[in-house]
């Protein structure tokens, strides 16, 4: 004869077993859905700004639109130089929306022409990758031209740096040895006899 606690405790496993099986369904049914490509439009991604001064910064600002039926995932963005700052957006664009990507160009170690690539690593075909490229030419502050005293000093510093490198310094220049006198014929222990023999 069964107890009433034994009918219980049946029931009570066959109610965990069926919660139990209930959560797996869930658990499976809620994994990650594998994202597939999509296209993105960038109005302007090539760009050739005006000259800017040596020492500005100028701000780069590009609209980045999904136009595919997949989310845009953004899985890093890499300029090709350290003189660009990346404001980090957000990692996600839905279909059909679009975002904004600020990138900041500091010129002060730079004269002259500069291009510059931003590549933004995503889910886009063909091979991942959207390239924002941009080129400028730095310019030196039109208060200080140099004159023909200063360049001729840096010629004479640079071609003194060019002799001290070839011809080292006076304290620097080392040694010679004279052949007659060379520490290689010399006896090395002259105090032993079997140094003597030779």
């Amino acid at each position: 004869m069964q107890s009433k606690w034994t009918t219980y405790g049946k029931r009570w496993s066959a109610a965990a077993g069926v919660l139990l099986v209930l959560l797996g369904c869930i658990t499976l049914t809620g994994c990650k859905k594998r994202i597939g490509m999509t296209t993105v439009e960038v109005p302007d991604s090539v760009r050739h700004y005006y000259p800017v001064i040596a020492g500005q910064e100028l701000n780069l600002i590009y609209d980045l639109t999904n136009t595919g039926d997949q989310p845009l995932i953004i899985r890093d963005i890499q300029p090709s130089c350290g003189c660009i700052v990346t404001m980090p957006p957000s990692r996600m664009v839905l279909p059909e929306k679009s975002i904004r990507l600020k990138f900041t160009y500091q010129s002060a170690k730079n004269i002259g022409y500069v291009q510059h690539v931003i590549r933004i690593y995503c889910n886009v075909p063909p091979n991942g990758i959207v390239k924002l490229v941009f080129d400028t030419n730095v310019v030196p502050h039109a208060d200080y031209t140099r004159d023909y005293e200063e360049l001729y000093k840096e010629a004479v510093e640079r071609n003194q740096l060019i002799k001290g490198k070839v011809d080292g310094e006076v304290n620097e220049q080392g040694y010679y040895v004279d052949i007659e006198k060379d520490s290689r014929s010399h006896e090395q222990y002259p105090w032993r006899e079997e140094d003597n023999l030779h």
